[in-house]
């Protein structure tokens, strides 16, 4: 170890200064900077029976993060449970980020927990987030359950960058308890439909089905399908869209260790090969994921 150290140094001192190594925060130029910081808890405010939005004061995080990005957060103060625990980074504004969460286990059970004032020792922005496409003429942004969670800056780009496209936000959810983020998505003056798997409000049925019956009258060629939930429910959203050749990206959900692509915990198939969610994703395009392989 010592050895390796004096090589580094000797690198070092026999190199040009702008050719130095460079700084540890500078991981891929696919992500561009990811940075370790605690995070300073603004607000932890339960939205349903088991969903909560916390808000951390993140300057580094919020600066760099781009659509379809995540967190990787240390729930609790030692080392129980061990690993971090990812997050979609839902808003990133004015130093700032907002993370949607679904209380699952031991991680996300302490995480509800925290107050105004704690801190939360944070990695991030990491992964590959959403390539937003301004040129299509119709957008759907598709989201089932907590899987709305990074969809909210993709609409947030569109609107931005967009060029009067016709976008229509379609949100799935078992109830209307459970139904996250309609009012944010309108705020941005954008369609938005309901489906409920138990009918309490918009239409019956899985979001699936819902997105198959809007693109029955779709003639445009010109379209771009943006979309994160349950795996079933990317699984039929990228059928539909290959079947009809529609721009599909997808945002998987995946259990993950170290969150940089060196454990190879979050690997699943795809067309050219072993994929890790964390570092080649969490988006992808649909077409390049072996389904087949996936759970359901």
């Amino acid at each position: 170890m010592e050895a390796e150290r004096g090589l580094v140094r000797k690198r070092n001192a026999n190199t040009h200064p702008k050719r130095c190594v460079r700084p540890a925060q500078q991981v891929s130029e696919r992500i561009g900077y990811m940075y370790q910081v605690k995070a300073k808890v603004l607000s932890n405010e339960k939205l349903s029976e088991a969903h909560y939005r916390i808000k951390l004061e993140a300057s580094q995080i919020a600066k760099a993060a781009r659509a379809g990005q995540f967190v990787h957060i240390r729930c609790g103060p030692g080392y129980d449970p061990l690993l971090r625990r990812p997050f979609s980074i839902h808003k990133s504004r004015q130093g700032r980020i907002d993370v949607l969460y679904q209380v699952v286990g031991k991680g996300t059970g302490l995480l509800s927990q925290k107050r105004r004032g704690d801190q939360l020792d944070s990695l991030g922005p990491l992964g590959k987030g959403f390539e937003i496409e301004p040129a299509f003429k119709k957008i759907f942004i598709v989201g089932g359950g907590i899987g709305v969670a990074p969809l909210y800056m993709v609409a947030q780009e569109i609107t931005r960058v967009g060029q009067g496209q016709d976008v229509t936000v379609l949100l799935g959810a078992k109830n209307k308890e459970l139904i996250l983020g309609k009012d944010e998505f309108e705020r941005l003056g954008l369609e938005v439909t309901i489906a409920t798997e138990d009918g309490s409000t918009g239409y019956r049925g899985l979001v699936s089905n819902l997105f198959q019956e809007f693109i029955l009258s779709q003639t445009s060629l010109s379209v771009a399908v943006y979309s994160c939930g349950p795996v079933s429910m990317l699984r039929k959203i990228a059928e539909l869209s290959r079947h009809r050749g529609f721009f599909c990206q997808v945002s998987l959900e995946q259990k993950m260790g170290c969150g940089l692509g060196a454990c190879l915990g979050c690997v699943i198939r795809g067309r050219s090969g072993y994929l890790r969610v964390c570092k080649e994703g969490p988006v992808f395009d649909a077409k390049e994921i072996l389904w087949d392989n996936l759970g359901l």
